[in-house]
C-alpha cells in the first residue's frame, strides 16, 4: 500500500465534489473529512476509513494500536490535565532586576506526575522506559526539547507511540518542581540536589542568572536570539508555584506570536511561480491577513492545508487589528483543522 513521507499530501475521493486531503506531519496522519474532525479522541489517535483506504488496514491499525499490533500501545486512560504556571508577556516597562533570568525554550512543555508524561491538555507522552528510568517520583516541569529551531521536529519523535529510538536525540529539561510548596529557589535546588545524587542520562536542570537590569536583559536577549533561541523568561525571586496564568513568569520577546487560521493559498509569482506565494489567513476577531515569509520551499510547495492553524510572528497590530510584518513560524498539529 502507498504511504506518506513527513510533510507529504494525497487527495482520496469521498461521496462529495472534492476530494479529502489526507497528510503526515511528523508522523501524525489526518484527513480533511467530517469523521476524522469530529472524534474526541487526540488527533495522534484518530484514523477514518479514507486514511484506511490510503495506507491499508494493517498499517492504520498498527499506528493507532489495536488487535492487529500488540506492540503498539493502547490509547491510556483519560488523564487529569496538569494545572501548570503559565506566563504573561513583559510590558518592556516592569523593572525585572533580581529576577531570575533563563533561555524560553522552543520545545515541548511536559509535566512528569513521577510516572508519566502529560502534556499541558492531558495527553500523554509514550516516553521509552529507557529515557525515564532514572526520573524521580515527584513531579516535575520542563520541556522535551532537541535544539534551537526544531520545534517541528522534536514534535514529531515526542507525539509518536511506538517508542522510537529517535527519543535518544531529545533532552528533558527540568525548571521546576510544581509539587513543592516553596519559594522558586527552594524548588529549583531541590531539582538540582536530586539530580547531583541521581543523575539522569536524558535530563538536565536550566540554567538561570540573576537579571542586573535592562541593560543585561537585553545582553542575554542578544546572545540567546543570535544562537536562534526563541526568547527569555523571567521569574519573580520567591514566588510560588501557582496554576495558570501569572504575573509571577513573564516571556521576554522582541516579536510576538499568535495563531490564525489558513483559509486560501495566494499563487506565488516570479521564482515562486507555480507554488505558494503567501498563505491568507484569519484572525478569530475576523481579520484577514497574508503571511508570505518565513515559509521554506518544501512549504511552498506543499503549503499547510486550508482550515488548519498556524503560528505566526509579528511586531504589532496596525488600526484596523492586521498584524505588522508577520512571518510564519510553524503549523500546528496538536490541534484540528477545521471544516
Amino acid at each position: 500500500m502507498p504511504d506518506l513521507r513527513d510533510g507529504e499530501l494525497a487527495e482520496v475521493q469521498g461521496s462529495g465534489r472534492l476530494p479529502y486531503v489526507l497528510k503526515n506531519v511528523g508522523g501524525v496522519y489526518s484527513c480533511s473529512c467530517p469523521a476524522w474532525r469530529n472524534q474526541s479522541l487526540s488527533i495522534e489517535r484518530r484514523t477514518c476509513k479514507h486514511l484506511r483506504q490510503y495506507r491499508g488496514e494493517a498499517a492504520e491499525t498498527a499506528r493507532v494500536g489495536g488487535a492487529a499490533s500488540p506492540a503498539v500501545k493502547p490509547a491510556a486512560e483519560p488523564s487529569k490535565t496538569p494545572a501548570v504556571l503559565l506566563a504573561e508577556t513583559w510590558d518592556g516597562e516592569k523593572d525585572v532586576a533580581g529576577w531570575w533570568l533563563s533561555e524560553k525554550l522552543d520545545g515541548v512543555r511536559a509535566v512528569w506526575t513521577g510516572k508519566q508524561f502529560l502534556s499541558r491538555q492531558g495527553n500523554v507522552f509514550h516516553a521509552p522506559k529507557w529515557f525515564t528510568a532514572d526520573l524521580p517520583e515527584f513531579p516535575l516541569d520542563g520541556e522535551l526539547w532537541l535544539a534551537r529551531r526544531a520545534f517541528q521536529r522534536t514534535v514529531s519523535i515526542v507525539r509518536r507511540q511506538d517508542e522510537p529510538a529517535d527519543w535518544r536525540q531529545i533532552r528533558y529539561v527540568v525548571f521546576d518542581a510544581p509539587a513543592e510548596l516553596a519559594p522558586f529557589e527552594r524548588r529549583l535546588q531541590t531539582c538540582r540536589e536530586h539530580f547531583a545524587k541521581c543523575p539522569a542520562l536524558y535530563v538536565d536542570v536550566l540554567d538561570q542568572l540573576v537579571c542586573r537590569g535592562r541593560d543585561h536583559l537585553d545582553r542575554e536577549l542578544d546572545r540567546i536570539e543570535s544562537m536562534g533561541g526563541e526568547g527569555i523568561m523571567l521569574r519573580r525571586p520567591e514566588s510560588l508555584y501557582e496554576a495558570g496564568r501569572s504575573s509571577s513568569l513573564l516571556k521576554v520577546k522582541r516579536f510576538l506570536d499568535a495563531e490564525a487560521r489558513v483559509v486560501d493559498h495566494e499563487p506565488g509569482k516570479g521564482r515562486h511561480s507555480g507554488r505558494l506565494g503567501a498563505l491568507i489567513c484569519e484572525l478569530p476577531s475576523g481579520v484577514r491577513f497574508s503571511v508570505g515569509s518565513g515559509l521554506t520551499d518544501a512549504e511552498r510547495e506543499r503549503p499547510p492545508a486550508i482550515g488548519s492553524l498556524i503560528t505566526f510572528r509579528y511586531q504589532e497590530l496596525t488600526e484596523r487589528g492586521a498584524p505588522r510584518f508577520p512571518t510564519y513560524v510553524r503549523l500546528r498539529t496538536d490541534v484540528a483543522a477545521a471544516g
